[in-house]
């Protein structure tokens, strides 16, 4: 063999190494040799975390050759803007987030439902502010993030008191801030979701006087998924939901290590768990309800004119994924 023969051979071989190794690698969006998941830090996914905190996830997916990345973010707009940039495959998120995404014109699926939790917002006042009941609340100052569930929880307490958010000013606040402004007196009650609600609870200074379920909020909470990335990696989104049904049943036997941790990323101390938990039922299958309530939520954001036009979220969900996840051991 020549030397311009053995040069090309020489040559094709690594150019065959080059590509078997940027496979293997697995760097490209919607490539099926990783998965990345953003999660966010609220008492509504906490299966998730559990999930996470064992490795569960990494465990189910070594077989398959597949590594898991964990995006951490604060909230639900970031997770959407790395889901549009393709820096992620799945995520955790309210149903305001959950819809915006599609109304913005991100192509994502929902692929099961994290969990429904009416009592997980609450509308909260000072315990010395006289107001007893959302009745109480006609021509007073409600602070919540505006455009969120707790905006939405604000509109259905004013409905069923006979009243509308015309009969109310909303102020606009971080739920970061919310003990501080009732605190200081800038509001005269705050639309507030967990953990915050158990936190605020706790300070002593703050009573409830009303919640989700008190008017028809279902507090929804999805699992999705980039379409494209879905569509390859058809047993990854199986086996995330096998193993968020498996946190969700292992709720009530988890030894204090994964207690801890979880509650470390949630922000509360850790015999405050099994409070804020309490409000959330994580039922993994998508309901009718579940569709109801995002659809409500979507015309609830038209109102608003956060979103220009309606449309209709069951076309996003695609329940081939619960189908055939093997759940059934973990939940009923």
């Amino acid at each position: 063999m020549n030397s311009k023969k053995i040069l090309a051979l020489v040559m094709a071989m690594i150019m065959m190494a080059s590509t078997v190794f940027m496979t293997g690698c697995g760097g490209g969006a919607g490539s099926s040799a990783e998965v990345r998941i953003a999660i966010q830090p609220s008492a509504a996914f906490i299966p998730l975390y559990i999930a996470r905190e064992n490795g569960w996830i990494e465990e189910a997916l070594e077989e398959k050759g597949v590594e898991v990345v964990w995006n951490d973010f604060e909230s639900g707009p970031p997770i959407n803007e790395s889901m549009a940039a393709g820096s992620s495959d799945i995520a955790c998120l309210g149903d305001v987030p959950t819809v915006s995404a599609f109304a913005a014109g991100q192509d994502n699926l929902i692929f099961a439902s994290a969990c429904e939790a009416p009592d997980s917002y609450q509308m909260l006042t000072r315990i010395d502010s006289g107001i007893n009941s959302p009745a109480d609340l006609k021509g007073k100052k409600i602070g919540t993030v505006v455009g969120s569930t707790g905006h939405v929880l604000t509109k259905k307490l004013m409905n069923t008191a006979g009243m509308d958010l015309s009969d109310v000013e909303i102020v606009n606040i971080s739920m970061g801030d919310a003990q501080t402004v009732l605190d200081n007196k800038e509001v005269d009650a705050v639309a507030a979701w967990e953990p915050n609600v158990t936190r605020l609870l706790e300070s002593g200074t703050v009573k409830s006087i009303g919640k989700g379920s008190d008017c028809g909020l279902l507090g929804e909470n999805t699992l999705v998924a980039r379409a494209a990335y879905a569509e390859e990696n058809a047993d990854v989104l199986q086996v995330i939901v096998e193993q968020y049904a498996r946190g969700a049943a292992a709720m009530d036997s988890l030894d204090q290590k994964t207690i801890d941790a979880v509650s470390k990323a949630l922000s509360i101390e850790p015999e405050l768990f099994y409070t804020v938990a309490a409000s959330y039922n994580y039922v993994v299958y998508m309901s009718e309800a579940a569709d109801a309530s995002l659809q409500e939520t979507i015309e609830f954001l038209v109102s608003i004119d956060v979103i220009s036009e309606s449309f209709d979220v069951t076309e996003y969900f695609n329940s081939e994924y619960i189908d055939k996840a093997d759940i059934g051991q973990y939940i009923k």
